[in-house]
């Protein structure tokens, strides 16, 4: 066919167009079908795109202030003002716990098995993630629960803090730090994939072991409700696939949506009993200022022994990368849901280490991963 004599073409190939700004432009973009390898590294770099707003404000001086933080304060300002009493309780009960089996059905809608499967020649990193989100973590989650956790903590602050370190890895963000670290964001993507799979059984296994009473323990009531509420509902999600795969796709940000509106009405339910009980005469500004203290040290620890363990361990920088915000960090939309089936009427102290630690860890890595993309390793 041929071409345009008024299109501009590029001196160094003239069969390329140039854009109107003056450069060449754009090669044709990867595919974008599902299941392919350029996909996977579209959804990747969508997700950074997310994150962007968020970290434009580092370099400025400024600290990332998560949006979804601030919807989920006005929603514990809500409850702790109108909070759900007598009749209308149980139907927003009700409402939670289908929100609970909704999310998860679109966790398991949304995970491809088969992207996380094709990493496993990564297996050392995968396993390495792993065992930081379900081994170290929870052993340091031990110390502070145990050896601080009565002198510094409520009890149910002290079983909040433990939790939070049983729960599954973020994918998006890590992702998205990982990538702007200029990381191996590929293997962060299955990382995130594995951690989210297997948190989904081994979690509330976890909780169940390491927290006792606090959640029931390994009652047939408790381990039929998990199975019913959480991982029916992944399973479900992850054999319709084939159907709901494209559908999830096409309509990403509608279902971001539908996921946060879910989570705040859990978060609702939650706080609106804890209202009821009275329970939050117990959160005192010193034992708040304690919990964050505890906390800080904790992703201080945890981000240490990731970024030099990982390199005792011979990994490349960009390995490195993925292991260390893979491995450091708790995924907030996870672990919500699951604090309110596995605690119940205590969720709502519960789940509050878990939502000052997601706001801290996002400001502390915001801030890494800016520098490790300075670093002169990374040119």
């Amino acid at each position: 066919m041929p071409q345009d004599p008024r299109t501009p073409r590029d001196p160094r190939n003239p069969q390329r167009p140039r854009s109107r700004e003056g450069r060449p432009a754009s090669p044709e973009p990867a595919s974008a079908e599902p299941g392919t390898h350029g996909w996977a590294h579209g959804r990747a770099e969508r997700r950074t795109r997310l994150f962007a707003r968020l970290l434009r404000g580092v370099g400025a001086g400024r600290l990332p202030v998560d949006p979804f933080i601030v919807a989920l304060l006005a929603t514990v300002g809500l409850a702790a003002l109108l909070p759900a009493s007598g009749t209308t309780a149980e139907a927003v009960e009700g409402a939670s716990t289908g929100a609970i089996a909704l999310l998860f059905f679109l966790y398991g809608a949304r995970l491809s098995t088969r992207e996380a499967l094709e990493g496993l020649r990564h297996w050392r990193l995968h396993l390495t993630v792993l065992a930081c989100t379900f081994a170290l973590f929870p052993a340091l989650g031990l110390v502070g629960a145990k050896g601080l956790g009565p002198v510094l903590l409520t009890p149910e602050l002290a079983s909040g803090l433990l939790f939070l370190t049983l729960v599954p890895s973020t994918v998006q963000s890590s992702i998205a730090f990982t990538s702007i670290a200029r990381g191996n964001v590929p293997a962060a993507i299955c990382a995130g994939s594995f951690s989210s799979l297997v948190g989904v059984v081994l979690t509330p296994l976890l909780a169940a072991l390491l927290l006792g009473g606090a959640v029931g323990g390994l009652s047939a009531d408790a381990l039929l409700r998990i199975v019913a509420q959480l991982l029916v509902p992944f399973l479900a999600g992850q054999a319709t696939r084939r159907w709901t795969a494209g559908f999830v796709g096409r309509n990403r940000r509608v279902l971001s949506y539908v996921d946060r509106g879910a989570i705040l009405l859990v978060v609702y339910t939650a706080f609106s009993e804890g209202m009821v009980r009275g329970v939050w005469s117990q959160v005192t500004p010193a034992r708040l200022a304690a919990l964050l203290g505890v906390e800080a040290l904790l992703l201080a620890v945890m981000l240490a022994l990731t970024w030099y363990g990982s390199a005792r361990l011979g990994f490349a920088r960009e390995d490195r990368i993925a292991i260390q915000f893979a491995g450091s960090k708790k995924s907030l939309a996870a672990g919500l849901p699951m604090a309110s089936v596995l605690f119940g009427a205590q969720a709502s102290l519960a789940v509050l280490p878990l939502m000052l630690f997601h706001q801290m860890q996002l400001m502390v890595c915001a801030v890494i991963a800016r520098r490790r993309a300075r670093d002169p390793e990374a040119a």
